[in-house]
């Protein structure tokens, strides 16, 4: 993105707000006065889970596939009421709807336009919020200026029940993107000022996943820091559906508006190239913390990987080990929740909670290193760059087949 002056935000230049690769990647910001405390949760992925003896509970269940078994049949299925509701995590009631698409407009989008995306087939839902980009300590940051009371259900579980983003936002702080955070050494409770404008305080990180945001800030702050209103759409609807809801969205917002796919359906996705950008070795932490449950443990870590469906994750995990169940070892050596070999783990493996060592038994480290593995084979591209990288996982192409099948299952019984 080309550099701003001070706080004015040229709307032609917003579309480059989502899909922006940040040049910068790597830079570390020069925090200015102390760092303060840090946030009650931490950083998000890093707030204290259950004990490792533990485990992310197993209560995903089994999903089936006609024609195929559940890919785990020493396990034991649980009964449909394990099931967890989606609402269950949500706080207050709240029914999460996260965006499969956002767009980016190149004017502020009207009333009427709302009205018309939300008539759209297969939306349930549409809300604007501001964006645009600032810059500190000549490093840009691209942030969204969100409506606080509506603005959490639009988040993923695990992110919409913490307090901590909500209430920094209503005070006026930054909350930043998890990843942004970890790559750029952001500092929660440090203050960074904004070149030509106010001084900020990083009150918390967020796994929020929208693709080449960095932080959030409420819309009050947004005006103060120059942000333009209501020009980013986020889009909710069904992530196997994104394909139509792209083309619908374009229609209404008319020409010039940019849309780039949140979601990612199990068997081929369509994304902005640059927004499904594979990390490299090095910015791939696959830090996720100790989720309490496995559904939530794969969301994070596929969020580690742009462009990766959890869906994709969990289709692994229930085909290698049914969610952990049954750890190996196999004929073959593998070990496990996700069945990795000792040498490909020596490669690949990753300490996901943060103890200080990577575990091959350990499903907080084992399910954030499939996704380090497949990132590093192209997942994120989607389509046939996803088939290739499950079957480098597996050398099979009925194994590609079978994951495929089982992560359309779970994308179709837990619709994001």
């Amino acid at each position: 993105m080309p550099r701003i002056p001070h706080l004015a935000i040229v709307v032609g230049t917003l579309a480059g707000v989502i899909v922006l690769t940040m040049a910068a990647a790597g830079v570390h910001l020069l925090a200015h006065g102390g760092t303060g405390a840090t946030a009650a949760a931490g950083a998000a992925g890093t707030a204290p889970g259950p004990a490792h003896s533990a485990g992310p509970r197993a209560d995903l269940p089994l999903v089936t596939v006609p024609g195929q078994d559940t890919g785990a049949a020493a396990a034991p299925t649980p009964s449909a009421t394990a099931r967890p509701s989606p609402d269950a995590s949500a706080g207050a009631g709240l029914r999460l709807t996260p965006p499969a698409v956002v767009a980016i407009a190149p004017r502020r989008v009207g009333d009427a336009h709302l009205r018309r995306l939300r008539s759209l087939r297969h939306v349930r839902g549409a809300l604007t919020v501001g964006g645009g980009a600032v810059r500190v300590a000549g490093v840009t940051l691209n942030l969204l200026a969100v409506p606080v009371a509506e603005f959490p259900r639009w988040t993923p579980v695990g992110v919409a029940d913490r307090p901590e983003p909500w209430e920094a936002l209503r005070r006026g702080e930054l909350v930043a993107e998890a990843a942004a955070a970890r790559r750029l050494g952001l500092v929660p409770g440090a203050h960074y000022q904004i070149d030509g404008g106010p001084r900020l305080r990083l009150a918390a990180a967020a796994a929020i996943g929208l693709p080449g945001i960095d932080g959030y800030v409420s819309e009050e702050t947004g005006r103060r820091l120059g942000l333009t209103p209501g020009v980013v759409v986020l889009v909710s609807g069904p992530v196997t559906r994104a394909g139509e809801l792209t083309g619908g969205v374009r229609r209404v917002l008319g020409a010039g508006t940019q849309v780039v796919v949140t979601g990612a359906p199990a068997a081929a996705r369509t994304a902005a190239p640059r927004a499904a950008r594979t990390p490299s070795r090095d910015e791939f932490t696959g830090r996720v913390g100790r989720p309490g449950s496995y559904i939530e443990l794969y969301r994070r870590a596929a969020a580690l990987c742009p462009g990766l469906s959890w869906t994709v994750l969990a289709a692994i995990g229930q085909v290698e080990s049914g969610h952990g169940r049954n750890n190996g070892p196999s004929s073959a050596g593998a070990l496990g929740p996700m069945q990795f070999m000792p040498a490909t783990w020596r490669a690949y493996g990753v300490d996901g909670d943060g103890d200080g060592r990577a575990d091959i038994m350990n499903p907080y480290d084992a399910v954030p290193a499939a996704a380090n593995y497949l990132c590093a084979t192209g997942a994120g591209q989607g389509g046939d760059r996803l088939a290739k990288a499950i079957w480098h996982y597996n050398h099979s192409w009925s194994y590609v087949s079978r994951v495929l099948s089982l992560a359309n299952a779970y994308a179709a019984a837990y619709p994001d």
